[in-house]
């Protein structure tokens, strides 16, 4: 099917903030290709959506660690909504562990969908994009712990400051083809990772109740709460939109004023 303004890809869609920024799209007249490694969930949030856009919306089963994978999500977005016109990397996933216990497993982990994820995304997302003569918009995941690292955190804060580079170097390497690709970086955000956080924290003995790690977090917001998924979405939905086309290689931060950079 074709749509007036095109497809758009958003990994790890199927809950959290990118279902939200799914949502988003949906809204704005974009058909959306919910990518995500969890087929239940994937599916799920398809039919809730479809209640409403119908078939503007579609899932494919995308481990964004997998070339083919991510591949096969662009073309479904391509062949379904006749073009990608904007690709949102937004897989992504955290396992806390004290810093001197930092785990190779977990590092390598982390990076595979974090940071590699991310650059696998802009290739397969600008090699269409530059074949279809699109001059689309991709958009990165980042989040505050690439800009402050923290102890507990530290292959997510890496993974996170690698996807701030790769979102600069991508930049650079696609402005001659009329591609922007920018980031934003949420901060302590009310979605199913930060619950899980929340329980790995409280299971290494960081913290001694749940809900006590957002608390103490929440206390450093300016704004003086957690954001709930929708929060950011203004935000990308100004980084998708015609109003940024001057805007690229850039990280706006959303995190109610937690670490002013």
């Amino acid at each position: 099917m074709s749509n007036g303004k095109g497809g758009a890809v958003v990994t790890g869609a199927a809950r959290g903030i990118g279902r939200e920024l799914a949502l988003g799209l949906l809204k704005d007249g974009f058909g959306v290709v919910i990518a995500d490694v969890d087929p239940d969930a994937g599916s799920k949030t398809v039919d809730e959506l479809a209640k409403e856009f119908g078939d503007k919306v579609i899932f494919t089963r995308t481990d964004v660690t997998k070339r083919a994978e991510v591949k096969a999500a662009v073309d479904a977005c391509r062949k379904t909504f006749g073009s990608i016109n904007v690709m949102i990397n937004n897989a992504g996933f955290n396992k806390p562990e004290p810093f001197l216990e930092a785990s190779e497993d977990i590092w390598r982990a982390i990076l595979e969908v974090n940071s590699l994820g991310v650059l696998i995304g802009i290739q397969e997302a600008a090699k269409a994009m530059i074949e279809d003569g699109v001059k689309g918009k991709i958009i990165n995941t980042a989040s505050i712990a690439g800009r402050s690292g923290f102890p507990d955190f530290a292959p997510y804060s890496a993974s996170k400051a690698a996807v701030i580079s790769l979102t600069q170097a991508g930049a650079r390497a696609l402005a001659d083809k009329g591609i922007t690709v920018n980031a934003f970086g949420p901060g302590v955000v009310d979605t199913p990772l930060w619950e899980k956080l929340d329980a790995d924290l409280l299971a290494m003995g960081a913290s001694s109740a749940p809900g006590e790690a957002m608390g103490a977090l929440a206390g450093q917001i300016l704004l003086g709460r957690v954001a709930k998924p929708a929060d950011v979405v203004g935000t990308v939905q100004f980084l998708w939109s015609p109003q940024s086309d001057y805007m690229t290689g850039q990280v706006v931060l959303i995190d109610g004023g937690m670490i002013l950079q």
